[in-house]
């Protein structure tokens, strides 16, 4: 859909019997955000995902949230992973990879990325709480995995350290927004060809 060009968009829609899913997205924004997921932590978290990488972010979404918050959460991450890839077009001129340190009080996390179109997770998050109210932060992880595996990334995720689960979260989506934001730049010194010696992202 989206080919370089001053703003690259992407507008995706996935419905199942278990959520209902619209998403649009500007990767060269402001930070813009309008979030509804049914679930007020999620939709905390894709805020400052949005502010911190100055993405224009929509989401809509319901799901058999009474029964459980995990096929929400895992679907959001495939759908924004979807909007991702598409915004990004050929990938002419990007800068392929990002990577940011963010502290967040006595939190600490480290996020690295390579836009490669070769999907490969590593999470080493290992929080002592998990639970901020009734949300298990351990979700996230099934978030972060889909959206490696549907935009074609290459994520790393590590919890440095740090105790409080609102802490270690949040620093999780800003600095994976930042690493995103990097990697999803437009290098004017190659802007016509791919940051790769093969000619292509594979």
């Amino acid at each position: 859909m989206a080919e370089n060009s001053l703003e690259r968009r992407s507008e995706r829609t996935r419905t199942t019997k278990e959520t209902d899913i619209s998403l649009t997205l500007c990767l060269d924004g402001s930070g813009k955000a309008e979030i509804d997921t049914g679930i007020p932590f999620v939709d905390h978290m894709l805020d400052l995902f949005a502010r911190h990488g100055l993405f224009d972010l929509t989401v809509k979404a319901s799901g058999d949230i009474a029964v459980d918050y995990h096929h929400t959460v895992e679907d959001l991450g495939i759908v924004l992973g979807e909007a991702f890839k598409e915004a990004l077009g050929d990938k002419k001129g990007i800068v392929r990879y990002g990577f940011f340190l963010l502290p967040m009080d006595e939190t600490l996390v480290r996020a690295a990325l390579d836009l490669s179109n070769r999907p490969l997770f590593v999470y080493k998050v290992e929080a002592p709480v998990l639970f901020v109210r009734d949300f298990n932060i351990a979700l996230f992880k099934e978030f972060f995995q889909a959206f490696a595996n549907s935009c074609g990334a290459n994520l790393h995720l590590t919890l440095e350290y740090g105790e409080e689960p609102h802490h270690v979260a949040e620093a999780l989506f800003k600095g994976f927004a930042r690493a995103l934001d990097m990697a999803t730049r437009i290098d004017p010194r190659q802007a016509d060809s791919l940051p790769s010696t093969k000619g292509l992202l594979t």
